[in-house]
């Protein structure tokens, strides 16, 4: 479905929308990519139907040295109380958490990174959105901090051995996502590089080129098909998104 504008919030430079952009354009969304650290936030949802906030290597409580943290959290917030369809990935995960009662904390079984799966929970299955997804998908891991209290509206979709709260739903429009699904081979290669403390936690060979080729490959058959839906998702009118238990394809 065209005719949908999306707002993408990238905190870092190292986290670009990369393939998730590519795939929410092609499937009919205009898409403003707005870089808090050096552009204003729109004030409210007026030019857009849909939110997307990336990832990055701050924290979210670093306000002291990233202050415009506190205006994504309140943009998040926002989003969450009208019901604006929103996708937050990793760092944008866990500023969604914070912004609607839920509390992020230093991983309690160390840094998650590689090249993993997640386990969807039953629940996930009547999901709009991630239904259709496989019961262990591929997703890409790079994160120190986890969400150690999920929001009180929240419902758990999906979990990790290492990491209990992968995937979870606010209200009934707004996902956190722990894990990156946005990466390419070289943007992983970078990542080991820039956080060499997170990068020692990937199995060996994972950081092989031909291992992380084939792996995106592998993740854009799960993923791209969930940001086709977002698309749909976004240009759905509130009171129909549960009309049925997915989305239809056109």
């Amino acid at each position: 479905m065209g005719g949908v504008r999306i707002l993408i919030v990238q905190p870092s430079k190292s986290d670009p929308p990369g393939p998730l952009g590519e795939w929410l354009a092609v499937a009919g969304a205009e898409v403003d990519v707005v870089l808090p650290a050096e552009q204003s936030l729109p004030a409210d949802f007026s030019e857009h139907q849909g939110l997307v906030v990336l990832g990055g290597e701050m924290g979210v409580y670093d306000d002291a040295t990233h202050p415009w943290l506190a205006e994504v959290r309140a943009l998040l917030s926002k989003a969450v109380s009208e019901r604006v369809p929103t996708l937050a990935v990793c760092l944008g995960a866990q500023l969604l958490a914070a912004a609607t009662g839920g509390q992020v904390r230093p991983a309690r079984n160390g840094p998650e990174a590689g090249t993993l799966l997640i386990a969807k929970r039953d629940v996930a299955a009547e999901d709009p959105l991630f239904g259709p997804v496989p019961l262990t998908p591929d997703v890409l891991q790079s994160h120190s901090d986890e969400v150690a209290v999920l929001p009180p509206s929240a419902q758990l979709l999906a979990s990790s051995p290492k990491c209990d709260n992968q995937l979870f739903r606010v209200g009934d429009c707004a996902y956190g996502m722990q894990f990156h699904i946005e990466t390419t081979t070289d943007l992983v290669l970078e990542w080991a590089e820039l956080s060499p403390e997170i990068a020692a936690a990937i199995r060996p060979g994972q950081l092989e080129r031909a291992h992380l080729d084939a792996f995106h490959v592998d993740m854009a058959e799960t993923w791209r098909p969930v940001a086709e839906r977002f698309v749909r998702f976004v240009g759905t009118p509130p009171e129909d998104r549960k009309a049925s238990r997915f989305l239809p394809l056109a």
